[in-house]
C-alpha cells in the first residue's frame, strides 16, 4: 500500500493539486478507484506535514439504487477512514432532458450534482478516481470518435477556477489498484448501469494491452503526449 500512497501523493505534487487547509469534496461511487482514492487522499495525511479536510458525496441513483446493505457497508468504511460522506439521492437524467441517454450525459449530471455539493459545503476542489488508464483510455476516445486530441486533465478549472477538479490517481496504472484490493479489504460495489454492455473503454483496454506486447512504453506515451505536442506537424 505504501508505493500505492507514494505514487498518489506523487501526482498530487506534481501538479500542486492540495493546499495546507484546503476542503476538498472526493466523489464516490461505490467502486475500487473512488474507494482507493478515499483511502490514499486520508492515509496521505500521516506522511506529509500539511492538514486537509475531506468530504464524500455518493450519488444514489434513483433509477439504479445501490441498496441499503451497500450504502451501510459504504458508510462503515467512510467512517473508519474519518470521512464524512452524505448520500444524495438523485435521477441519472438531468432536469433538461431531452436526448438519447449516453455516458456523457450521466457524466455531466453527476459533475453538476458534485458542484452543487462542493458549492453547498463551501469547498473549491472536487476530487474523482480517475486514474492514468482512464486518462490515456479517454485520450484514444476521443481521437477515435470525436476527431479532436483532447484527454482528462490532472486539475482542470470550471466556472473561471471557482471550482477545480482534481485527479490525484493520475499517475496510478489501474492494475496497482487492483494490487491494493488483495491486501485491503475495500467494499466495493456497482450499480446495473445500462450502457455497461457497450462500454467502449472496454475496447481500448484490449487495443493497449495488444501495443504494450510491442512497445510497454505505449502507456506513458499516451499519457505525455498531450504535454509534447509537435506543432510543426499540426495544421
Amino acid at each position: 500500500m505504501n508505493v500505492f500512497i507514494k505514487k498518489v501523493g506523487r501526482g498530487i505534487n506534481r501538479h500542486r493539486m492540495i493546499r495546507p487547509g484546503e476542503k476538498i469534496l472526493i466523489s464516490v461511487s461505490g467502486g475500487k478507484d473512488s474507494l482507493a482514492l478515499c483511502l490514499a487522499l486520508q492515509e496521505r495525511k500521516k506522511w506529509v506535514p500539511m492538514d486537509y479536510e475531506l468530504h464524500g458525496l455518493f450519488i444514489d441513483w434513483r433509477e439504479y439504487p445501490a441498496g441499503a446493505e451497500n450504502l451501510k457497508a459504504l458508510l462503515e468504511f467512510m467512517g473508519s477512514l474519518d470521512i464524512p460522506c452524505r448520500i444524495a439521492e438523485a435521477s441519472i437524467y438531468p432536469l433538461t432532458y431531452d436526448k438519447p441517454f449516453n455516458c456523457y450525459i450521466c457524466s455531466r449530471n453527476r459533475k453538476r450534482i458534485l458542484f452543487q455539493e462542493a458549492e453547498r459545503l463551501g469547498l473549491g476542489k472536487v476530487a474523482v478516481g480517475h486514474h492514468l488508464d482512464d486518462i490515456i483510455e479517454t485520450t484514444l476516445m476521443n481521437l477515435f470518435f470525436k476527431g479532436e486530441i483532447a484527454t482528462m486533465l490532472p486539475v482542470q478549472d470550471f466556472f473561471d477556477g471557482k471550482i477545480k477538479i482534481i485527479r490525484p490517481m493520475c499517475e496510478v496504472e489501474e492494475r496497482e489498484i487492483l494490487r491494493l484490493m488483495k491486501i485491503y479489504p475495500l467494499p466495493v460495489f456497482d450499480i446495473n448501469c445500462p450502457r455497461k454492455p457497450d462500454d467502449q473503454r472496454a475496447f481500448f483496454k484490449d487495443l493497449i494491452r495488444q501495443v504494450k506486447r510491442v512497445n510497454k512504453h505505449v502507456k506513458d506515451n499516451l499519457y505525455n503526449a498531450p504535454w509534447h505536442i509537435n506543432r510543426d506537424y499540426l495544421p
